[in-house]
């Protein structure tokens, strides 16, 4: 199946959108160019490459830009890689997570402040979310997944081995912290029940069919007043938390600054509170420490890969913002790219 969605193409000083056959729409695409303000050969890291709607954006923008294009998922690897042949010499695809990024640059003999421009565009892709194999999407019947590393680290947890062995009071925890559910203690109580029944979660269907029936008649809506499944901030705490997604973020926001020009430009896109503020700590010099740090799972042992000392030794953060709020979509973005709904987006320059 295609989805049409709009793809950058430069006249004048704006960006003109045609529809083409594209895995998603990118969100506030234009407000991410006006704020980047690309420049003839300057050189911009997207740290969320997803299906490339943003870094095509950037490289129509301004002649002769260069992307670093890094994501995780494999599946965004590919693109990239496609990406670059169709703009040779200006697509440089990289595949790892954002703490994966300073020795992805060093092979690429990128130093440390060469950087023009940096872009986030955080949370899940349409693509993952489109695909039911891969366990994001609470409305497709499929495995209890969530990584967005795929099968490229075997070893690594999914939200199935979660539910599987975690604990009552850190999956309410979980729950309740990086899902914002006021029901988690319930939903919690009923994952452990499941295991005494001999009842192993490892769908898509089972775990929504299981958090449905705590709810019962109980209905949500989303930003547009649409019904919303009430399993889905059960969703997005597990995504997160399998993930490690904050903890991420926090690295990600702090080697952003390293690789980035004085006068450098920094956009993030963020969908969720937690994400949103980690953000504002480090536009605000106030670092996150420990904002995402991984909750106790017993038969695991994840590491955290940047301890407080090393961050505290790369503290050197003063951001001059863009913006004096965030900026939200408009309700016809919002209408037409429903993913768009809960998007914020911060704007900074790197000043010192």
């Amino acid at each position: 199946m295609f989805f049409f969605s709009p793809i950058c193409l430069h006249s004048s000083r704006r960006i003109l959108f045609v529809k083409i056959k594209k895995l998603h729409t990118p969100v506030l695409a234009q407000s991410v160019i006006d704020f980047l303000q690309p420049k003839k050969e300057q050189i911009f890291i997207d740290m969320t490459f997803g299906a490339g709607g943003h870094t095509e954006c950037i490289l129509n923008s301004a002649p002769n830009t260069k992307v670093f294009a890094l994501d995780r998922d494999p599946t965004a690897f590919k693109i990239a890689n496609d990406l670059s042949q169709r703009y040779p010499n200006r697509v440089v695809p990289l595949l790892g997570k954002f703490s994966d990024l300073p020795s992805l640059l060093h092979e690429e003999k990128v130093k440390p402040s060469s950087i023009d421009g940096i872009l986030f565009d955080l949370g899940c892709s349409s693509m993952q979310f489109d695909e039911a194999y891969r366990g994001f999407s609470v409305s497709k019947d499929g495995p209890l997944d969530m990584r967005m590393d795929g099968n490229r680290l075997p070893n690594s947890i999914t939200a199935a081995d979660v539910l599987a062995k975690i604990e009552e009071h850190d999956l309410a925890r979980i729950l309740s912290v990086y899902g914002e559910e006021k029901l988690a203690k319930k939903i919690a109580r009923a994952v452990i029940e499941s295991r005494y029944m001999l009842l192993k979660l490892q769908t898509t269907h089972q775990l929504a069919e299981l958090v449905a029936g705590i709810f019962d008649s109980d209905k949500r809506k989303d930003k547009l007043k649409r019904p919303a499944h009430v399993a889905t901030k059960t969703f997005q705490a597990l995504r997160i938390f399998v993930n490690n997604e904050l903890n991420e973020l926090n690295y990600g926001m702090t080697i952003a600054h390293r690789y980035m020009k004085v006068g450098g430009k920094i956009v993030i896109l963020s969908f969720h509170s937690l994400e949103d503020r980690i953000v504002k700590c480090h536009l605000n010099e106030n670092m996150a420490y420990n904002s995402g740090k991984l909750m106790g799972l017993k038969g695991f042992d994840p590491t955290f890969y940047c301890d407080e000392k090393e961050l505290a030794s790369l503290k050197s953060d003063i951001w001059k913002p863009l913006l004096k709020h965030v900026l939200i979509p408009s309700s016809d973005e919002m209408t037409d790219n429903p993913r768009s709904r809960s998007a914020k987006l911060r704007a900074a320059e790197k000043i010192k």
